[in-house]
């Protein structure tokens, strides 16, 4: 029997939040670190087929928005009825490109993203899967994509989802990027591996910025 979308959530959750045994079982991202400072990583990822839904809203709305779509897919919201296996985390990346940056950014850039701005919503699927293999959609604003092995720069940090503290990670992960000397090829992703009732100081969360290749001093 196929779950609701809100059984499909409330599920989803509760094995997220359940700890550390059962939390084992939602695959994430597999991807190596080739590099850590601090709070910060450059990390190799591995290829991936994503779910993914194009929201536009604010900041802090798109998310929940999309989230409820993709999560209707994986749990038979689709052409055989079938049900995917759950993934972390949801990332969230704005649909326009930013120039490439060239000096330290101003971290005063909370609230100027427009209300009505897009956002993609994109869901992991499992390993081992194929565009071939994965169940279609039949909601037409949920599409599948193939992403190819890519380098991010990386920052992990905990407490609220909320768009002004996701901005001051976003500009310091820009801005040591920067002092690396590395090019960014996209938009900043926002990814969030808990659920909403998950206690703010125990959430991880992260900013992701794609980069072109990087040649690390000493790698063979």
């Amino acid at each position: 029997m196929i779950l609701t979308i809100r059984s499909a959530v409330l599920v989803f959750c509760a094995l997220l939040a359940a700890g550390p045994g059962v939390a084992m079982a939602v695959e994430e991202a597999k991807y190596s670190v080739q590099m850590a400072e601090d709070e910060f990583e450059l990390r190799r990822y591995s290829p991936q087929i994503v779910a993914e839904t194009l929201v536009t809203g604010a900041f802090d709305s798109v998310g929940n928005t999309g989230f409820k779509r993709l999560a209707g897919y994986i749990f038979g919201d689709n052409r055989s009825r079938d049900r995917v296996d759950m993934t972390a985390p949801v990332s969230q990346t704005p649909v326009s490109e930013k120039i490439a940056m060239t000096a330290p950014v101003n971290q005063q850039v909370v609230g100027e993203q427009a209300a009505g701005e897009q956002y993609r919503i994109t869901f992991m699927m499992p390993a081992g899967s194929t565009l071939e293999s994965l169940p279609e959609p039949t909601d037409a604003n949920v599409t599948l994509r193939e992403l190819p092995a890519q380098w991010m720069a990386a920052v992990r940090y905990s407490g609220t989802w909320s768009e002004a503290r996701y901005r001051q990670w976003e500009a310091s992960l820009e801005a040591w990027v920067l002092e690396q000397g590395w090019t960014p090829t996209g938009p900043p992703v926002f990814a969030r591996y808990n659920p909403p009732f998950m206690p703010w100081f125990m959430r991880r969360n992260e900013v992701l910025l794609p980069l072109q290749p990087v040649e690390l001093q000493g790698a063979g």
